[in-house]
Parts: structure tokens; C-alpha cells; sequence
């Protein structure tokens, strides 16, 4: 079996990915990954979604992580003018 790598190194790795990550170590809040075993990457999700899905019978948990940064769909910025005037 792999070994877990923590998050900085992961995002290294596989940039701009999304990555399928076997039992993942969690902080105290459960909402931020630490580090966990890569089990699969791409840059396409559904790709990781549909091939990883057999890759995790091993493991306890799964989540899936990407390492990139979201950009903005859109501003919404002419609601507070119109609201203002």
C-alpha cells in the first residue's frame, strides 16, 4: 500500500487536479483534509469519480480533494447599485 502524504506535498504532485485520497486524516473541525494515500488523480472529475471508484476497496474512508484554486463564475456587483441608488 501507498503512503499518506500530507496536503502541501499532494497539491506539489498533482496540481490543478482532483485527487481521490484514501483514509484521510481530518483536522479538529472535519472540514480540512491533513493528509491521506492517493489512490487516483486527473484533471477531469468524473474521470477520478468513475475509474477510482474501484481503486477504494482497501481503504476506511474516501474523499475526493482538488488542488487547485476555484476561480469566480461571475461578479454580482449590479444588485448593490440598484439597491443603493
Amino acid at each position: 500500500m501507498a503512503e499518506s502524504l500530507t496536503i502541501s506535498v499532494i497539491k506539489i504532485l498533482y496540481p490543478d487536479e482532483w485527487v481521490l485520497l484514501g483514509n484521510p486524516i481530518m483536522d479538529d473541525s472535519k472540514i480540512d483534509v491533513l493528509e491521506g494515500i492517493p489512490i487516483y488523480h486527473s484533471k477531469d472529475k468524473k474521470e477520478v469519480c468513475y475509474i477510482g471508484r474501484d481503486k477504494t476497496l482497501n481503504f476506511d474512508k474516501i474523499t475526493l480533494i482538488y488542488t487547485g484554486s476555484f476561480k469566480p463564475v461571475r461578479k454580482i456587483t449590479g444588485i448593490f447599485n440598484r439597491i443603493v441608488k
